[in-house]
């Protein structure tokens, strides 16, 4: 008996059940429990090659196969997705389906890899980038028609991310996503925050999901991947010329990685997500920080959209600060917190945004996003608790000798 991405699909299986089961190989005796890695540039061909054959690496690889369709089946395509060699390259062939002379709605807060490539495309010529508020609905239905009515089906993209980054505003995403097929646009998703664990926006209509791998689906600071998903054989079929043709592929080492990473996925962001949620609440009364973003508070501009759209909140808690100073103080000052960019690994990470030349001008300068990672969240909670008061100069008192306390917390 084997258990094939098919059978999974329409099982009615919960995703972090998917995350476990899917993208196993055949269940046959003296088979593999997991999938092996395979590294070969090459394959043996006994005749002329016909459509599906591998013939070369850069067109397919047996380690592939597993991780695209286990996360086609978390996203709910009915078709595996495509692994890119990093986040960018399957942004980048995302954007390919903007045909040439055509236009981009992008949030102006989001991955700032997404917008520097949509602005350096822009400026070749290649399409019109108009940047909008996501979290502001009419303004976006606004920009679609006014571009619809320059434009022909087809010649617009809608790119979406919620919760942005760092900003965490959240988007409706169904709402903007049936308005946006309305003019004819196509419409992607960067759904890398959320992970399929918390949202599956092909569910709300979207026809192409952008992840970048290396984050939270792979999970453990130790590769650099990319992957889009989708549910249209023809949309699949061009992204995989894409693919092909520019040479944007991945490793099967890190790929197999990455799939190890995925079995944890669910188990990582419960953590994540219960330990960012028990921080938010208990910085919001810090003394220390000016505003707290995380959908999860009820004090959330975003926390009535987020709610009803997701299954969670996600692991990514943002803190304003009274200045850059302090900020960067902040960021000096924990001894269990990695001062590092990126996210969703295992570890917990903190950073200045603004610290990178390319984040918007728009995001505050002192905002420090916080990338919750695993740890206990009591340590956790201590090392940034005793940081953000040596940062902002206000140090806790001991109440018995009523000196001021100044040691460092050990990180376990």
């Amino acid at each position: 008996m084997t258990t094939s991405r098919e059978d999974l699909l329409h099982a009615g299986l919960a995703p972090d059940t998917l995350t476990v089961a899917a993208g196993r190989p055949p269940r046959e005796h003296d088979a593999p429990v997991n999938a092996p890695i395979v590294l070969s540039t090459t394959y043996h061909e006994t005749r002329a090659p016909v459509q599906g054959d591998r013939v070369y690496a850069r067109g397919s690889n047996p380690t592939w196969d597993p991780f695209e369709e286990a996360l086609g089946a978390l996203e709910g395509a009915g078709l595996p997705a495509l692994v890119f060699g990093s986040g960018l390259g399957a942004a980048a062939a995302a954007l390919s389906l903007v045909p040439t002379g055509g236009a981009v709605v992008m949030p102006r807060h989001a991955y700032a890899g997404s917008l520097s490539l949509a602005a350096d495309l822009a400026a070749q010529g290649r399409f019109e980038l108009r940047t909008v508020d996501v979290a502001d609905t009419a303004g976006v239905i606004e920009e679609l028609s006014a571009l619809a009515a320059r434009f022909d089906a087809g010649q617009v993209m809608l790119w979406l991310e919620s919760p942005t980054n760092p900003m965490l505003e959240v988007a409706e995403l169904a709402v903007l996503t049936e308005a946006a097929h309305a003019t004819g646009a196509i419409v992607v998703a960067d759904n890398t925050f959320n992970t399929p664990i918390v949202h599956r926006p092909l569910a709300s209509g979207v026809d192409v999901v952008l992840h970048s791998v290396t984050k939270w689906l792979a999970g453990h600071s130790d590769v650099v991947l990319g992957a889009l998903v989708t549910t249209d054989p023809a949309l699949r079929e061009r992204l995989l010329a894409h693919r092909t043709l520019h040479g944007a592929i991945a490793g099967p080492f890190e790929v197999w990685l990455a799939l190890r990473g995925l079995r944890t996925l669910a188990l990582r962001m419960e953590r994540s997500q219960a330990t960012a949620a028990s921080l938010a609440h208990r910085l919001v009364d810090h003394p220390g920080v000016r505003r707290v973003r995380y959908p999860g508070l009820p004090s959330d501009p975003g926390h009535a959209r987020a709610a009803s759209q997701f299954d969670g909140f996600g692991g990514i808690v943002s803190i304003e600060l009274d200045d850059v100073e302090t900020a960067d103080a902040l960021v000096a000052s924990v001894r269990l917190w990695l001062p590092a960019t990126s996210l969703g690994g295992v570890e917990s990470l903190i950073e200045r945004r603004r610290r990178q030349p390319a984040e918007p001008k728009t995001v505050p300068e002192a905002l420090v996003r916080l990338s919750v990672g695993i740890e206990n969240p009591e340590d956790l909670w201590a090392d940034l608790d005793k940081a953000l008061r040596h940062a902002s100069g206000r140090y806790p008192t001991n109440t018995t000798t009523g000196t001021t306390d100044t040691t460092e917390v050990p990180a376990r």
